[in-house]
C-alpha cells in the first residue's frame, strides 16, 4: 500500500530511467563501437579520395583556367562561364536531349526490374535459374562489347533485326538504323534497358521473398487469384523500396548516359545522330577533353549537378509528404 500513488496526493511519479544511448556522448558510443568504425574506414577512405577530394576542381568553374598558371593564378570571372554555357547556341539542344533520353529511361527503365522480378516470382525451377542467367549476365558486360553486339544486331547488311524484319514482309529494304536521328532515342533507351533490367530486379526479389508467405495463403482462401494478390499483397509489400529508387532515380535524371552514348555515336563522330544524341556529360566530354575549354566544361557539369541535387531534393519531399517513406 505504501507503493501506490492515488491521484490528485501531490506525490511525484518516479522518472522514467532514459535510453542509455541518448545518455552517453557520441565519443563515448565511437570508441564502444570501434571495431565496426574501422570496418567502414576503407570505404570512408575511399570516399574522401576519390569523391570529395576532386570536388576541389570545382573551382576552375568560377576562373578562365589555365592549364600552366593552376588553381590560384587562374584569373576569376565569376559566374561567366554559366552565362556562356547558357548563352550557347547548344544549349537547349544538349537539355532537350538530356532530358528526354532521361526521361524515357526513367519511365521504362525504372518499372522493367519490377516486372521481371514479378514474372520471376510466379515460376520456378530450371525455366526461373536460365531467365535469371541470360538476364543478368549483361549487366557485366562492359558497353563497347554491348554496343559491338548493338551494332551486328542493327547492321544494314545481313543484321538479325532488319533480316527478321524483311522475312516478316514488314519493310520491303534494309533500314540504317544507326544513321537515322529517329531511332536513336529507342536505340539508346532499349539498350540501358536490356543490360540493367536483370541486375535491378535482384533487389526486388529479394524483397518480394521477405514478404510474410500467410498473407499469400489468407487471399488465396478469400478467393484472390494470383493477379490479384500481387496488387494486394506484393506491391504493396514492396512499395518503400520502390518508392526509394525512384527517389534515386529521380535525382538521377539528369545523368542521361555517357559511355552509351559515346559508343553510339562512335566517338562523337557520327554526325547524322548527333544533333539527337549529344547530352549534357558528352558535351562536357567534347568541350574539356577535345576542346581543352576546361573551366567552361566545369561549369556545365556544376549546372547539371546542381539541378540533380534540386530535383532529388524534391522528389524526397514529395515522397515525405505523401507517405513515410523518404531518404531522410
Amino acid at each position: 500500500m505504501k507503493n501506490e500513488v492515488t491521484a490528485g496526493a501531490g506525490v511525484k511519479a518516479p522518472k522514467k530511467p532514459q535510453n542509455k544511448l541518448k545518455q552517453e556522448s557520441v565519443w563515448v558510443r565511437f570508441a564502444r563501437q570501434w571495431e565496426f568504425q574501422v570496418m567502414i574506414l576503407p570505404a570512408f577512405i575511399f570516399l574522401l579520395i576519390f569523391s570529395y577530394g576532386p570536388m576541389w576542381g570545382v573551382l576552375i568553374a568560377f576562373q578562365e583556367y589555365d592549364l600552366f598558371t593552376g588553381f590560384w593564378d587562374s584569373p576569376w570571372v565569376g559566374l561567366d562561364q554559366f552565362k556562356a554555357f547558357i548563352d550557347a547556341p547548344e544549349f537547349w539542344e544538349v537539355i532537350r536531349n538530356t532530358f528526354a533520353i532521361s526521361l524515357l529511361k526513367l519511365l521504362i527503365g525504372f518499372p522493367a526490374p519490377i516486372i521481371l522480378a514479378l514474372m520471376l516470382n510466379e515460376v520456378g525451377g530450371l525455366f526461373k535459374r536460365i531467365v535469371q542467367t541470360v538476364t543478368y549476365v549483361p549487366h557485366f558486360m562492359s558497353w563497347v562489347v554491348i554496343s559491338g553486339m548493338v551494332f551486328s544486331m542493327l547492321a544494314v547488311d545481313n543484321g538479325a533485326v532488319n533480316s527478321l524484319l524483311m522475312a516478316l514482309n514488314i519493310i520491303d529494304e534494309p533500314i540504317n538504323w544507326m544513321s537515322t536521328p529517329s531511332y536513336f532515342w529507342g536505340i539508346v533507351v532499349s539498350m540501358n534497358v536490356w543490360k540493367e533490367i536483370g541486375f535491378g530486379s535482384i533487389v526486388y526479389l529479394a524483397a518480394i521473398v521477405g514478404i510474410d508467405p500467410a498473407l499469400y495463403e489468407s487471399a488465396s482462401l478469400d478467393g484472390a487469384s494470383r493477379f490479384k494478390q500481387i496488387f494486394l499483397i506484393t506491391l504493396p509489400s514492396i512499395a518503400p523500396i520502390m518508392i526509394i529508387f525512384l527517389i534515386l532515380a529521380i535525382g538521377n535524371t539528369l545523368n542521361a548516359g555517357y559511355e552509351d552514348i559515346l559508343v553510339l555515336t562512335k566517338n562523337l563522330n557520327n554526325g547524322v545522330v548527333l544533333p539527337v544524341a549529344n547530352v549534357i556529360d558528352t558535351y562536357v566530354y567534347q568541350m574539356g577533353i577535345l576542346n581543352q575549354r576546361y573551366s567552361y566544361a566545369s561549369a556545365a557539369g556544376l549546372f547539371k549537378s546542381i539541378l540533380s541535387v534540386v530535383l532529388l531534393l524534391a522528389a524526397n519531399t514529395i515522397a515525405r509528404r505523401l507517405g513515410k517513406t523518404s531518404l531522410w
